[in-house]
């Protein structure tokens, strides 16, 4: 039913029509405009949304719980697109009166079980993951490192849940004590130097940058499971002190560099591969 192109991972096709895709929180979201199309052949599919929602109340009251703005690529280039997760297509397509609904559910069924199975067997999230990464033109170096410094970053997380901590809240504030005793700004800080939105912020780190956030983490799961830190309070100190490590040596390596590791680049416009040869052509 569903054949997805190697060469495009942003792009599914259901009964050969293309329904463009992007990866946020951790699941595929769809673009709202396309699944209209394929169910009802509408040529204005943002018209027939439209519609929807001013015939059907409950949905437009729901909408802003199914669906987010997303960059997704557009024959004028990447643009903001209502997109739905899988749990948002179901509510949306319930609004559809249209015989190709049947089909297209069963497809979206098939995507959750996919993911059932990766939660279940970390390996193949982690080789969807990879095949992602290169999708979007990172260089298999850079994606080992991002793979590992997500591991990283779960197992300290989970560190924290066991110890009392499981508010996003919080999980935010530690966050940012890594952050800053490890790169001297917070993330939001740090986003909005690299000319960040909503884009993930360690999807537009450079290896350094990756593999110092990676050690500040490191550090501050080893010490809140060497002193049994519990507690807010006590979590906190660690993920200071970790960041600090992590810190420390990121200023060593600076001065034996002579610059700074932080940078303000991203790959939004161009990919981290080719940015890369490119840096490594010029330096030759």
């Amino acid at each position: 039913m569903v054949n997805e192109t190697i060469d495009n991972k942003s792009l599914a096709v259901f009964q050969g029509k293309g329904i463009r895709r992007t990866w946020f929180n951790d699941e595929w979201w769809f673009a709202a405009a396309d699944i209209i199309e394929v169910l009802t052949d509408s040529k204005d599919p943002n018209g027939y949304l439209k519609d929807m929602r001013r015939r059907d109340e409950g949905f437009n009251e729901g909408w802003g719980q199914i669906a987010t703005p997303l960059l997704i690529e557009t024959k004028g280039g990447k643009q903001r697109v209502n997109c739905v997760s899988t749990k948002g297509a179901f509510r949306l397509i319930q609004s559809i009166p249209s015989k190709k609904a049947e089909p297209f559910k069963q497809w979206l069924a098939q995507v959750g079980y996919d993911r059932v199975q990766e939660i279940e067997n970390p390996e193949l999230a982690q080789k969807r993951m990879k095949e992602i990464y290169k999708a979007k033109g990172y260089s298999d170096d850079w994606i080992e490192k991002r793979v590992r410094g997500i591991a990283i970053r779960d197992e300290l997380t989970d560190e924290w849940k066991n110890r009392g901590v499981s508010e996003e809240k919080d999980f935010a504030i530690l966050t940012a004590e890594i952050s800053k005793a490890t790169f001297g700004i917070t993330p939001s800080e740090y986003k909005k130097f690299k000319g960040l939105k909503k884009e993930n912020l360690r999807d537009h780190m450079n290896d350094l940058e990756l593999i110092f956030n990676m050690l500040g983490e490191r550090v501050s799961t080893e010490i809140t499971r060497e002193e049994d830190k519990q507690g807010f309070i006590e979590v906190e100190d660690a993920a200071k002190r970790g960041g600090r490590v992590a810190g420390n040596a990121r200023k060593d390596t600076e001065k034996e560099l002579g610059h700074t590791i932080i940078s303000n680049k991203n790959y939004l416009s161009e990919p981290e591969k080719t940015k890369r040869l490119k840096e490594k052509n010029k330096n030759k």
